[in-house]
């Protein structure tokens, strides 16, 4: 062989090679950037939006201390509360909502001059609800009561007007009930006597319903299933996590009791207003991911399926918890690992499948395949 014809087989093999890298490299770069790169122009979390993550955490583990075996569930309502939203929870009894509810309710605070007004004052850490089929929605609300010393009527605040509220059962309420909550959930407003009062800037409902005794009860209906955020099915914990419920119960309820009296630290009302609002400003989320989220969502639309697809309210609802998030991540802007985490939370309870079709999991996987192919290029470029 001469030494030109070696030197071409030479430089051949050189070329495949490097090819064969580019495209590894490549493939492994698509794939990182679904999770690593940030849109052009976005820098490293800046010291407010680190400060407002500090808040976050703070409120996480004053949750955690109480409720043992359910990080995913406590990330999940954190991050409702912060987006704005709320959340159900299908479960069995004694699975610990009241005491999820409670420890988050108990955490946040508002002092003393924080209550510029008498609705301010008259809003509680948290209250819990338990719906009965002949509970009326002033039962829920409050009402007008007369006062005879000054022969007028007054409002009195209902169970609403708190941080946090625990909506037992709600599917076993008639649909008066329900629809007084879904205007306070809707609007963060309750309308009594033809006069409107406003909630709390953080009213949060956690609802739950039973999914297993469907006896007497009322289906919540779609426009009130559209106003949760997220809807969790809660699964036992794990053996380990079962086992340390059981060793720290005593000290877990004297937390409690020393939280309930602010021996503990707390969070205040307007440290988490204020993250809600830096989270909002400060992380960012690029045009493709909007795009990416509306084509998943065109194709649920279309796939034959699904016989309802998802609301585009349901898009802008996921929208802030996204950023939550990305927050939470370490991150100033939101990336595609956030899609793949949160659609099927905000989409189980709305996409409707049709008759014969049980497995959601597959029919959005195959509809977020193709638009988060293109994110992942158009993040590349």
């Amino acid at each position: 062989m001469t030494l030109e014809a070696t030197s071409a087989n030479a430089i051949e093999s050189t070329i495949e090679s490097a090819n064969e890298n580019v495209e590894v490299t490549e493939t492994a770069d698509r794939s990182e950037a679904l999770t690593t790169s940030a849109p052009a122009g976005v820098a490293a979390q800046s010291a407010r939006l680190q400060q407002a993550v500090a808040v976050l955490n703070r409120l996480s583990g004053a949750v955690r201390s109480q409720v043992l075996g359910r990080d995913d569930v406590i990330e999940l309502a954190i991050i409702a509360l912060i987006a704005d939203g709320h959340v159900l929870l299908e479960d069995f009894p004694g699975s610990g909502k009241t005491t999820l509810a409670k420890a988050l309710g108990e955490a946040i605070i508002t002092p003393l001059q924080e209550q510029a007004d008498d609705v301010a004052a008259a809003i509680v850490p948290f209250r819990r609800i338990q719906f009965t089929p002949d509970l009326l929605p002033s039962d829920v609300t409050g009402g007008s009561v007369f006062d005879t010393s000054t022969n007028s009527f007054h409002f009195r605040h209902g169970p609403l007007f708190a941080h946090v509220v625990l909506a037992d059962e709600i599917n076993r309420t008639s649909p008066k009930v329900q629809s007084a909550m879904l205007e306070a959930m809707g609007e963060k407003q309750v309308t009594v006597d033809n006069t409107t009062y406003r909630l709390d800037k953080l009213f949060f409902v956690i609802a739950t319903q039973n999914p297993l005794d469907l006896v007497g009860t009322y289906p919540l209906p779609t426009p009130q299933l559209d106003r949760f955020l997220f809807k969790i099915t809660m699964k036992h914990i794990e053996r380990d996590a079962e086992l340390d419920v059981l060793d720290t119960y005593k000290t877990r309820r004297d937390q409690s009791q020393q939280r309930a009296h602010g021996s503990l630290h707390q969070v205040t009302r307007s440290e988490v207003l204020m993250a809600r609002e830096v989270i909002d400003q400060d992380v960012v989320i690029a045009r493709a991911i909007k795009t990416a989220l509306v084509d998943i969502s065109r194709n649920l639309r279309s796939d034959e399926r699904v016989l309802q697809g998802n609301s585009t309210r349901s898009m802008v609802l996921l929208m802030p918890a996204l950023q939550v998030l990305a927050a939470l991540r370490g991150r100033s802007f939101v990336s595609a690992e956030d899609i793949e985490t949160l659609l099927p939370r905000v989409l189980g309870h709305r996409v409707e499948l049709a008759p014969g079709v049980a497995d959601l999991g597959k029919v959005l996987h195959d509809c977020m395949r193709e638009p988060m192919e293109q994110l992942a290029r158009t993040t590349l470029q």
